[in-house]
């Protein structure tokens, strides 16, 4: 079973070795973040730009943490306006192919509905992830159509209506 726990400034340190730890796993399947953002500076002043976005209410960021209390991924809703907001997730190598994706998609999409009160998500995946396409599915998402994703072939995704229960 995983838990999400919502983003807070205290988790900086352990959002960092999680994304150190994960860096190359995670930019086979997602644009890499850049150098910049692995550094001690850089990461804080990202962390308190998240925090930021989240207390304005344009963007809703969760830790997802496995039976240990570890973080073994992330799962965040942003760019919140009219009812809406694009979905984005990443999991960790440790924990990929144990349903952690599927779930806690499931959990932030009911949250969406229940405590942020979302009607849709949008989300997309370059067209050679395919965990993540069939994450989205199992979660009721449809397709839409094509996109790019930094540059490379994607899917377009929307969750309507979000399940309250």
């Amino acid at each position: 079973m995983v838990k999400l726990e919502r983003l807070r400034a205290d988790h900086a340190d352990a959002i960092l070795t999680f994304e150190r730890e994960n860096r190359a796993y995670f930019a086979r399947s997602i644009p890499d973040r850049g150098d910049a953002y692995f550094t001690p500076a850089g990461f804080a002043e990202r962390h308190r730009a998240l925090l930021e976005e989240q207390h304005a209410g344009v963007c809703h960021f969760h830790l997802v943490l496995g039976e240990q209390g570890d973080i073994v991924g992330r799962v965040n809703l942003v760019d919140v306006a009219e009812g809406s907001a694009e979905l984005g997730y990443r999991v960790g190598e440790r924990a990929a192919g144990r349903g952690v994706a599927t779930a806690a998609v499931a959990q932030v999409c009911r949250l969406a509905a229940t405590d942020y009160g979302l009607t849709a998500l949008t989300a997309v995946t370059t067209l050679d992830n395919l965990s993540s396409m069939t994450v989205l599915g199992r979660n009721g998402f449809t397709r839409l159509g094509d996109t790019t994703v930094a540059g490379r072939p994607g899917v377009r995704y929307v969750r309507r209506p979000l399940p309250t229960a």
